[in-house]
């Protein structure tokens, strides 16, 4: 039977894979990428990883997202983050709309899923013992900077970073600021040091922002209302940070451990612009610690219509809210397969069975 996994690995990796073995107190960066529902695909692995996996070695680790990869990662630092993941899992699925709607109505629906989620323990969230979480947001800059609230300025200044993004990504720069919230424990300070082009702000998580970090880090232009008025935060209009770090690519050579990277592709695309520019895809030193792992293409065409759950599944099913989440909780079902592939890989590492990402 072919694997329901793919795993690539760094050369950096790969060498001290080969020397000891995966071991969990080797891990010290967990990310997350945005993706939407994509990201439901990974809910066996999360309750593996942090359910099982780590309470090998416990030791404080870092969890940095975007978007849903963002609240799969809050789940994570809960008490009980099996739980936490299953409930995540089930509020996401469960979404329902009308036929119509606008995004102040999808703000409404998320901010509600997110309340559920939290359940009033950002303290317990923030407390970890075991996990540092960090949230990527973007703050508009430049024509993006005073959209929130008008759908025409936001409109336009998304057309306009588009096109700057699509000459060079550094051009997104122009319309676009990382804003990091992160654990008062951790200083991030291996995101702090420059990597590319774009402006960088670093916020301290609390309970008084938390909440507003999570609802920016998914707020998807146009679908969902800007996040404004964040405490702690600089002022402006902050959205869904996977426009600049669709999948964080992060310069995680820094850290002198491993990153586990359980993900919806087997590549890695730096900003949600460059979807369609496979030229940009990351094939650099920053991946040289990564452990990547991802769905196979055999694993894939068992799910209902053969891919992954998306947001075109929205429309798609239309006013079938009944199909589409039993189509979905199927797929959740299904991700658990992932986990006992990848579970056997670890407890005995064949090194042949991966590749990198050459």
């Amino acid at each position: 039977m072919q694997s329901p996994i793919t795993i690539r690995i760094g050369e950096r990796a790969r060498q001290r894979i080969q020397r000891e073995g995966f071991q969990a107190a080797d891990v010290a960066i967990v990310p997350a990428a945005a993706g939407g529902p994509k990201g439901l695909i990974l809910n066996g692995l999360d309750q593996w990883m942090c359910g099982d996996f780590f309470k090998q070695a416990r030791r404080p680790r870092k969890l940095i997202g975007a978007s849903i990869g963002a609240w799969r990662m809050a789940a994570s630092t809960f008490a009980d983050p099996v739980a936490a993941h299953k409930r995540l899992a089930h509020l996401y699925a469960n979404q329902r709309y009308p036929a119509k709607v606008d995004a102040a109505y999808v703000s409404r629906t998320c901010r509600a899923l997110l309340e559920e989620l939290v359940d009033g323990r950002s303290a317990e969230m923030l407390s970890s013992p075991d996990y540092h979480l960090s949230v990527i947001t973007v703050r508009g800059a430049g024509p993006l900077a005073n959209a929130a609230g008008s759908r025409w300025r936001e409109t336009s200044g998304f057309i306009r970073a588009a096109l700057g993004n699509a000459v060079s990504r550094n051009r997104l720069a122009g319309s676009m600021q990382r804003v990091i919230f992160h654990d008062a424990r951790d200083d991030a300070a291996w995101l702090k040091r420059s990597f590319d082009a774009f402006e960088g702000h670093f916020v301290g998580l609390s309970e008084a922002n938390v909440h507003s970090a999570l609802m920016a880090s998914g707020s998807i232009p146009l679908v969902l209302e800007a996040v404004t008025d964040i405490p702690g935060a600089p002022a402006g209009a902050y959205w869904d940070g996977g426009l600049i770090d669709y999948h964080l690519h992060l310069p995680y050579q820094r850290d002198p451990g491993l990153v586990l990277y359980p993900h919806f592709s087997d590549h890695i695309i730096p900003g949600w612009l460059d979807k369609s520019m496979p030229w940009r895809r990351a094939r650099d030193e920053a991946l040289e610690n990564v452990v990547l792992v991802s769905p196979s293409p055999a694993f894939l065409s068992r799910l209902p219509n053969g891919k992954l759950p998306d947001r075109s599944d929205f429309k798609a099913y239309g006013q079938n809210h009944d199909t589409r989440i039993r189509d979905w909780q199927k797929a959740i079902g299904e991700s658990e397969r992932m986990a006992e592939a990848f579970a056997r890989w670890v407890e005995k590492p064949d090194l042949r069975a991966v590749n990198g990402f050459a």
